[in-house]
């Protein structure tokens, strides 16, 4: 290309090919910054007014539900010795029998003033209840979620961008067998084999009964005891966030906007975490958030078998023990947190994927 004329025109059309091949990346223009956090403002604000019918909507159907089951669950409050009079005036006394809808309306009305009532087995305020159980079921549930998805999500990116090789197909098949045994049968297979047989952890409970341990001893005692539930809740998780993962990046790796990257002449690197990663995260952040009902009312199961103080066995035993405020409160709670997850996923889409907008 000596020639002026043909290098002014190869130029010319090497500018035309990168405009067309280069695809422009959908973000923000800079003097547009404050219309789309003005937008996300009015979204989120959107959305929070429309949670107020969804709580309303779940708190009628659970209350309903549960003030229709038969039986009196303050049968086991009242003394035997209590007269047949006695015991009908102090029903009458806490409106008992009053109609369903002056029920829910005292409730709610309590509710949101943050009194979610007595408990009847506990005999003390819920929402000291469901503190101390909250409590307990973060310290299980948090690490559990972090590990999982620590270890998930590289998997998953690896067997998809490895298809069909040895690792693909072994961590396919791990992944199935996590997802398919249950987890009450694994949390019994680790306890025989890693408290009973090694003794290396303890096999139930928060701490070991009958000693008063402090400082260094109390940490490592916890640890005994909390490590086989986080172990199986981590493998449950991992398996299915894995699988997720590797579906999505599997389809996001077919996309035409991928193509085009690697036309560019970037590495696969870059291919893969700036461009493939980033969109295959919305499906998987979904599924992370929706985990999180499963984290805060606890894994029921996992937390049975090792007879962990946490959510999970406070809402199985509110059931069993007919504790109506209990089962109430426990209810509310794990929808709060669920309602807001979901919230807080859609508002992560934005920042993830430029091409999302809420106006």
């Amino acid at each position: 290309f000596s020639n002026s004329y043909f290098t002014n025109s190869f130029q010319n059309h090497l500018k035309l090919c990168t405009v067309v091949l280069v695809p422009c990346r959908p973000g923000l223009p800079a003097n547009s910054k404050g219309s789309f956090l003005s937008a996300m403002k009015k979204y989120v604000i959107r959305r929070l007014l429309l949670l107020i019918p969804v709580f309303l909507g779940i708190s009628i159907i659970v209350f309903t539900l549960i003030n229709l089951a038969p039986g009196d669950p303050y049968a086991s409050m009242l003394d035997s010795s209590v007269t047949v009079e006695d015991r009908e005036a102090m029903l009458n006394a806490i409106g008992y029998y009053d109609p369903l809808p002056v029920k829910y309306v005292k409730w709610l009305s309590r509710a949101v003033q943050g009194d979610l009532g007595h408990s009847i087995r506990y005999r003390e305020p819920v929402v000291d209840v469901l503190r101390r159980r909250f409590n307990n079921t973060m310290l299980l549930m948090v690490p559990s979620l972090v590990l999982s998805v620590i270890i998930a999500l590289p998997l998953g990116v690896i067997s998809a961008t490895r298809q069909y090789s040895i690792f693909d197909y072994i961590a396919t098949i791990l992944a199935f067998l996590g997802i398919s045994i249950p987890a009450f049968f694994l949390a019994l297979g680790l306890v025989k084999f890693f408290a009973y047989d090694l003794g290396w952890f303890a096999v139930s409970g928060m701490q070991t009964v009958g000693k008063d341990l402090t400082g260094i001893d109390k940490i490592l005692d916890t640890f005994a005891h909390i490590s086989l539930p986080i172990i199986v809740i981590t493998l449950v998780q991992t398996a299915a966030f894995m699988r997720y993962t590797r579906s999505a990046m599997l389809e996001v790796m077919q996309q035409d906007y991928i193509r085009t990257a690697k036309g560019k002449g970037l590495t696969h690197r870059q291919v893969v975490y700036e461009h493939g990663f980033r969109t295959a995260m919305l499906p998987v952040f979904t599924v992370i958030s929706i985990s999180v009902g499963y984290l805060v009312s606890g894994a029921v199961l996992t937390e049975t078998v090792f007879a962990w103080p946490g959510m999970g066995t406070l809402l199985y035993q509110s059931v069993a023990n007919r504790d109506y405020p209990l089962m109430m409160g426990g209810t509310f709670v794990v929808a709060v947190f669920v309602l807001f997850s979901n919230l807080f996923a859609d508002i992560l889409y934005a920042r993830i994927d430029p091409r999302i907008r809420y106006n």
